[in-house]
């Protein structure tokens, strides 16, 4: 069973590097899709990792602020989006709005820490292949037991 995960894991990782093109338009298209959701009732967290990304980042929407005029219908972006944050900022001109594009953003973000994330990924997947071998062990020494046993 773990070798299925392990290996189901592994394909993954490999579509995702064959399929990237396809992923970066699928993100962009379900992430412009997740702003209307921005403030809504039951969506506190989405809200907040909105906010939260915008702020650190100093970005602003998924492509551009534009992004944003969709969701409100007018004119306006959170105020996540300011340059300086004070209430209702995001109602001023865009020349108080962070510039940039979060996807693209935190896209470079995580290719310039790619090395912590690779080695991330390589020790979990060390991890699991301990788990493998020490499965394997421990199976082989019950069928060992009952072997004697019988």
């Amino acid at each position: 069973m773990l070798l299925i995960i392990f290996l189901l894991e592994l394909t993954v990782v490999i579509l995702f590097f064959v399929y990237t093109d396809k992923i970066d338009k699928y993100a962009q298209r379900d992430l412009k899709k997740g702003l209307h959701l921005y403030g809504t009732d039951g969506n506190i967290g989405l809200t907040n990792a909105w906010s939260i990304i915008q702020t650190d980042f100093r970005c602003c929407g998924v492509s551009n602020y534009t992004d944003w005029f969709e969701v409100y219908n007018t004119t306006r972006v959170p105020d996540s989006c300011c340059l300086e944050f004070s209430e209702n900022c995001g109602l001023h001109s865009p020349g108080t709005w962070w510039k940039a594009p979060c996807y693209e953003t935190v896209k470079i973000w995580l290719q310039e820490n790619l090395l912590a994330v690779g080695i991330f990924g390589l020790c979990t997947a060390m991890v699991q292949i301990l788990g493998l071998t020490f499965a394997m062990t421990m199976y082989c020494q019950v069928v060992k037991a009952d072997t004697y046993c019988a």
